[in-house]
């Protein structure tokens, strides 16, 4: 079977060279014939309050490698929007995973989780005839699973609808089990290989290595920005003064100094194309804090203040003073530095929109700080 190094420099290779998925399933293969992979890890997945983008974005994965995957190495049981039966039948297969695989389960939780009222804003089941709040069940699921993996931006940070004023007081599924260890899958919506890669990782491997917001670092190790294929002309201080320019739009609101994924090598839809491809500046989907704190997605500026008080100043990172060497900057950037290009190029912070999100959302946002899994 693939070891874990291998199993990595496959995610890289199939962001880089075509499909992930395609490249580890002969791999996966060979491992079913041989016996190496033993039991099949049984996934519930869960929506709350969500636009279901995140299931229509792991849709557009699916072929019949992807299914032989769900076949042979995950048995997904429970997902209300793909299973054929409906009502009572389908809620009693998640009843049943609750009683009877209590601790093998992996929970994927969908949607950002309504807390007002004790959830009272979100149902997501009916038992003996009461209506289940998406709050009670996904901590209630929480505290049963061998894994919690939370996917899309709304059920890791909270998202668009934990957004100003958040009546709903919609949060992310940290903060809603403080206990257990969340691996937060981002994006809006999530990557369907950053989905299914964190799960044949959990299936093949256990849980991956995650960085500081709970994400596996091998999709959301870097920034967009270290990756960008217009960092040439950041680094000559060359910028578009508008959206659909072909020069690098970080004065026209990109995010990509501050936003950490793989989509310049990975790219979207079948990886025809991504954001920038498209002329238009990346809006920092991945972080905590989106939208509220990336907003105005065209406007520059050059702090962003993340939950927890941790401040990514653009204009640092594009001097070099976070090091050369994390940002792989080469002589090039040192004589542009040395010429004055970036220091006459780089914007000044826009103060009253810094001002204006910081206001807003100065009550929003939580710490995130996993704790140790309970097995």
């Amino acid at each position: 079977m693939l070891n874990r190094r291998e199993f990595l420099k496959l995610v890289v290779k199939g962001a880089i060279l075509g499909n992930f998925i395609s490249l580890v399933t002969p791999e996966l293969e060979k491992a079913l014939a041989q016996g190496d992979i033993k039991k099949k890890l049984p996934i519930l997945m869960v929506e709350t309050g969500t636009c279901t983008g995140d299931s229509i974005s792991l849709d557009n994965i699916w072929t019949p490698t992807l299914s032989d995957i769900f076949t042979n190495i995950t048995e997904w049981r429970y997902d209300w929007t793909m299973m054929q039966t409906q009502g009572e039948s389908a809620y009693k297969v998640l009843l049943d995973m609750e009683e009877t695989l209590a601790h093998e389960f992996i929970l994927i939780v969908q949607g950002s989780i309504a807390r007002r009222d004790n959830g009272h804003y979100n149902y997501a089941g009916l038992e003996n005839g009461q209506m289940v709040t998406g709050l009670d069940l996904v901590r209630r699921l929480g505290l049963k699973a061998k894994y919690i993996v939370a996917i899309g931006n709304c059920a890791t940070y909270g998202g668009p609808a934990s957004g100003y004023p958040n009546p709903s007081q919609s949060t992310g599924t940290q903060t809603i089990l403080p206990e257990r260890r969340i691996i937060n899958v981002s994006g809006c919506p999530a990557h369907p290989d950053w989905i299914m890669g964190t799960l044949l990782h959990l299936a093949l491997y256990g849980e991956p290595e995650l960085e500081k917001f709970g994400r596996p670092k091998m999709f959301y190790g870097e920034t967009i920005h270290n990756n960008c294929p217009r960092r040439r002309y950041y680094d000559q201080g060359i910028f578009a003064t508008d959206i659909g320019q072909k020069e690098c739009l970080y004065r026209v609101g990109c995010k990509g100094p501050v936003t950490y994924a793989d989509c310049p090598i990975r790219r979207w839809n079948d990886r025809y194309n991504w954001p920038i491809g498209c002329n238009s500046p990346c809006i920092g989907c991945t972080e905590p804090g989106f939208p509220d704190l990336m907003e105005p997605f065209t406007n520059h500026f050059s702090d962003i203040t993340f939950p927890g008080g941790t401040r990514e100043t653009t204009d640092r990172i594009g001097r070099g003073v976070l090091g050369l060497a994390t940002l792989g900057i080469g002589g090039h950037f040192l004589s542009s530095l040395y010429k004055g290009r970036l220091h006459r190029n780089l914007i000044q912070s826009t103060n009253q929109v810094k001002k204006k999100i910081q206001l807003k959302k100065a009550k929003t946002y939580h710490t995130y700080r996993p704790k140790k899994s309970q097995q």
